[in-house]
């Protein structure tokens, strides 16, 4: 699953936003909302803090649920949504899959057995030739 707008959800506190001023042409700028992803991750392992590790992993925007029973699935994702839910994050549909028994998550390979390297990301490696003489080492 991915966050719609990831970071830029969380409003700034109303006295912190004139920090952020900048000058566009000739009108004055500032943030409302927080512009920077080390915060999001922040705000997503607090919020998560129950699930993490568990039921979900989270980086930045990026969500996966995982669970190998479909009942507990299920429930997993109830709990995510309804923290969604309580503090106002909105997912982007166009970025998320259900129901996938294999896929890609920050370039690794979620399976049954549990998380691999994508073999995509290693294979230049696998067909590398071996080297013939002292000076191809």
């Amino acid at each position: 699953m991915d966050t719609y707008s990831n970071y830029n959800q969380i409003r700034m506190h109303s006295h912190d936003e004139t920090k952020t001023t900048f000058i566009k042409d000739t009108r004055t700028l500032y943030y409302k909302v927080m512009p920077f992803g080390a915060t999001y991750q922040q705000l997503m392992d607090k919020i998560f803090k129950s699930v993490m590790g568990r039921d979900m992993e989270v980086y930045i925007d990026n969500m996966v649920v995982k669970s190998t029973i479909a009942g507990e699935h299920c429930n997993a994702l109830r709990k995510v949504f309804d923290v969604l839910r309580k503090h106002q994050l909105k997912l982007n549909l166009e970025n998320c899959s259900f129901k996938i028994q294999v896929g890609k998550f920050l370039g690794f390979m979620l399976i049954e057995r549990g998380i691999e390297a994508n073999p995509k990301n290693f294979q230049a490696i696998i067909d590398m030739r071996s080297p013939r003489n002292i000076k191809e080492v």
